[in-house]
This record gives structure tokens, C-alpha cells and sequence, in this order.
């Protein structure tokens, strides 16, 4: 007779103490693998990197250059794509400046784009108003392209909103700049604002846009140009504070760069196109997220900041 080895059988297993089954321990969790976790966070800053590089950026205005159709305080959307991508594009400006495009397009008349001066690395923001090969000349405050003025008619004043925070960049109410103060004024509602003298340019594709021109200054005669292949003429919208192609560089009292575009500027220098204001705020928020709803502007959220195109008025 072959003897057997008698096996447990679960059914007959001893009871634990408290009468149930015994239970084998937990699993102890494995550790964290911390380079796994790197690389994942690196991979989603650089897929960010190359959104913010390739496909659109978020933008912030900071200054009245660009009034009465973009005020200090708003946010907006910049498409790098429209006319292709050049070091300009990368954003944070990592690579050398270089002329450099890849499927590279020329800006439409009233295009607003962002420009890297030629010299330093901030952004800033203008409107097209003369394309290669045009003769551009500012006579008295108006444009003369290819020999003739560009159509202006006059419109009602756009009232600016008197957000003195923003507006006057930390002047005094009361002492914003010269010429600027004489405009405001207050509505039935309370509400005080600017009231600035509006015209509407017509560019020769029919693209037309508003102005602002308060006051008289030296940048309202500029000496006849013509603008070379690869380059674009800019300017802002409020003629008489921006430091645009009409400005010269300049090096402020601090020794940094500064002033204006220095004339035509090269489209290696473009990095991209406004598309719509995501939203606005008027300066009186705080850090606390409870401060930001109530400084939001009204009706300015997704606003297109391209220009009105009628070809019936294109020459």
C-alpha cells in the first residue's frame, strides 16, 4: 500500500482568531519612480513650448500705443502661423536673432502684429500700414502711401475708458499726458472717460481701422521712405504715443534699450498676428481671485482685432 501525504484542503483551514479565514498580508506599494515623473513634466512643458511656438500665444497689452482699438489691460490672442515662423516665433526668444523664415508670408494691409525690435527681445505691438516696395511719408499727422493720402474721415470720439491706473501709467489723475487731460470727461452715469478726437484710415486692400491724434509732436512728419523687399512700415493706433517705425532707437536714462522701430522693420522680426481679446481688466484687481470678476470690462471678451475689410473702398 502506497502511502500518501495527506494536503490541506481550504475548505478545512484553520480558523484565524477572530473565527474567519486567515488572510495573506498586503501588498507593500512600490516606490515612486520619480524619473518617470520628471519625464512626463517635461513632456507637457514642451508640448506647451511648442504650442506657445508654432500654434498661438497668449498676450498682454501694457502700454496706450495701440488705443483706441486695444487699452491697457487687455488679453489677446497672438496665431504665430499666418506668416510662417523665423526665431521670432520661439517663444521666450531662445534662438539667435536671424533672418531665418520657414514658409514665410507677408502681413495683409491692417494686420496688427507682434514685432521684436532689432534692438532687444521684448514684444511689442503694431499695426501694418505699408508692405514691401510701398513709398510711405507722415505728413502732418496723416499717411501718404505711393504718393497720394490715404483715405481719413472723421468719426465720433470713442470714449476710452479713465482707468488712471492703467491709462496714465501711474501719473496723477488729473496729470495724464499732454493733451490727454482736456478729454475727459464724465456721463450721466458717473462714469468718467476720454473723449478723444477719432478718424477712420482706409488702407488700398479696403482694411480700415480707428485712430486716435490728440495733439501735435514730432513724429507727425516723417520724411518719405520706400520700404525694402522682406520689410514692413508699422505703426500704432494712437499716433501720438507710440514708438513705432516713425521712432528711432534710442537707449533710456537707465542705459537700456529703447524707443521706437528705427524705421521699416524685417519680417524675420515678426512673430505673429492678433487674432481676439480673450478678456480684459481694468486695473483695480488685486492678487485675490476675488477682485478679478469684478474688474473685468464689459463687452471687450473675444473681440476680433482684425481689421474691417470693404472692398468696395479697396484702391
Amino acid at each position: 500500500m502506497t502511502e500518501q501525504t495527506a494536503r490541506p484542503n481550504s475548505a478545512d483551514a484553520a480558523p484565524g482568531p477572530s473565527g474567519t479565514e486567515a488572510k495573506p498580508s498586503e501588498t507593500s506599494r512600490p516606490a515612486t519612480n520619480w524619473w518617470h515623473e520628471l519625464r512626463g513634466l517635461m513632456v507637457m512643458l514642451l508640448g506647451v513650448l511648442a504650442f506657445h511656438s508654432f500654434v498661438a500665444k497668449p498676450f498682454y497689452i501694457p502700454s496706450i500705443s495701440m488705443m483706441p482699438g486695444l487699452l491697457v489691460g487687455d488679453r489677446l490672442v497672438v496665431s504665430k502661423y499666418p506668416y510662417g515662423w523665423n526665431w521670432s516665433s520661439l517663444s521666450f526668444h531662445l534662438l539667435p536673432r536671424s533672418k531665418t523664415r520657414v514658409m514665410g508670408g507677408v502681413p495683409a494691409y491692417g494686420d496688427i502684429v507682434i514685432v521684436v525690435p532689432g534692438n532687444r527681445k521684448a514684444d511689442l505691438i503694431k499695426r501694418v500700414v505699408a508692405r514691401p516696395g510701398d513709398r510711405i511719408a507722415v505728413i502732418d499727422g496723416r499717411i501718404r502711401l505711393n504718393g497720394r493720402f490715404i483715405p481719413r474721415e472723421i468719426e465720433p470720439p470713442v470714449q476710452i475708458p479713465a482707468d488712471d491706473k492703467l491709462t496714465c501709467e501711474g501719473q496723477e489723475p488729473g496729470h495724464c499726458y499732454d493733451g490727454f487731460e482736456q478729454f475727459r470727461t464724465r456721463l450721466p452715469s458717473g462714469k468718467e472717460v476720454y473723449e478723444l478726437p477719432t478718424y477712420r484710415e482706409t488702407l488700398p486692400n479696403g482694411a480700415s481701422y480707428q485712430i486716435i491724434d490728440y495733439v501735435s509732436q514730432p513724429l507727425d512728419d516723417y520724411p518719405e521712405v520706400q520700404v525694402p523687399e522682406g520689410h514692413v512700415f508699422l505703426m500704432g493706433d494712437d499716433r501720438d504715443r507710440s514708438a513705432d517705425s516713425r521712432a528711432p532707437f534710442i537707449t533710456n536714462w537707465q542705459g537700456q534699450p529703447d524707443g521706437g522701430l528705427n524705421g521699416p522693420v524685417p519680417l524675420s522680426d515678426i512673430g505673429g498676428r492678433a487674432e481676439f481679446i480673450t478678456f480684459s481688466l481694468d486695473g483695480s484687481q488685486t492678487w485675490n481671485p476675488l477682485t478679478w470678476w469684478p474688474a473685468l470690462r464689459d463687452g471687450r471678451a473675444f473681440t476680433s482685432l482684425r481689421p474691417r475689410i470693404d472692398p468696395a473702398k479697396a484702391y
